[in-house]
C-alpha cells in the first residue's frame, strides 16, 4: 500500500517554461549559444556543489570566473537565468490535497543548499514532511544510498513509497531499490497516474 510519495523538484514541481532569457544572456555576454547554461549546470563545479563538497558561494564564484564576470554581476545573472522558471501550481495543489488525505510527502533533489531558500521564496517550504537535498546528504540520485536515506527518513519500506521524477535514470534507480516509480513529463496526467498507483480515484 502506498503511504508516501517522494518527488523531484526541478523538472517536476519547477520547470523552465521560457528559455528565452537564458539564450539572451549568451548574446548579452557575447558568448556562443549554451555557454551560460554549460557554466552553471554542465561542469564538475556543479556536481561538487550538489554533493556539498564546495559551498554555494564557491560555486557561484567559480561560475563568475568561467564567464569572466565580476562577483557583483552574479545576482543579476541568477535572476535572469532563472527568470523563466515556473512553479506548477496545479501540482502544488494536488500535493496539498494528498497530504490532507494522509499521505506523507518528501522532496528528494540533486541541488545545492540554496534549494531551501528557493522553497521559502516560492512559499512551499511547508509542502513536505521531509526535504532531502543532495548537498546535505553527500550523495546524489540515482545512487541507491540517496533513496535509502529518504526511505529511512520516512520510516517506510520501499514498496510503500512512490517516487516521481523527470529523469529516467533516477526513476530506474528508485525501482532498483524496490520503489514503485513514475517518470514525469509535463503532458502527463499525474493525478490519473497516482490514482492508478493508489488504487483509488482522487477527487477532481
Amino acid at each position: 500500500m502506498i503511504r508516501a510519495i517522494i518527488l523531484g523538484f526541478a523538472g517536476v514541481l519547477l520547470r523552465t517554461d521560457d528559455h528565452g532569457a537564458r539564450a539572451a544572456l549568451d548574446a548579452q555576454l557575447g558568448l556562443p549559444p549554451g555557454t551560460v547554461e554549460h557554466a552553471l549546470h554542465g561542469t564538475d563545479l556543479w556536481i561538487q556543489a550538489q554533493l556539498g563538497r564546495i559551498s554555494s558561494q564557491a560555486y557561484w564564484d567559480g561560475v563568475a570566473e568561467m564567464l569572466r564576470l565580476k562577483p557583483g554581476d552574479i545576482p543579476a545573472l541568477r535572476e535572469a537565468y532563472f527568470g523563466g522558471d515556473r512553479l506548477d501550481e496545479s501540482l502544488v495543489d494536488l500535493i496539498r490535497e494528498l497530504r490532507a488525505g494522509g499521505l506523507r510527502i518528501a522532496l528528494l533533489s540533486n541541488a545545492t543548499l540554496d534549494l531551501t531558500d528557493r522553497l521559502e521564496a516560492f512559499g512551499i517550504a511547508d509542502l513536505f514532511d521531509h526535504v532531502l537535498v543532495s548537498a546535505r546528504l553527500g550523495v546524489m540520485k540515482p545512487d541507491p544510498t540517496a533513496f535509502r536515506i529518504a526511505l529511512t527518513a520516512l520510516g517506510m519500506p520501499a514498496q510503500d513509497v512512490l517516487f516521481v521524477d523527470n529523469i529516467p535514470s533516477h526513476v530506474e534507480g528508485a525501482r532498483a531499490v524496490g520503489m514503485p516509480a513514475i517518470l514525469f513529463h509535463p503532458a502527463l496526467d499525474l493525478r490519473a497516474e497516482l490514482a492508478r498507483h493508489l488504487a483509488a480515484d482522487l477527487p477532481r
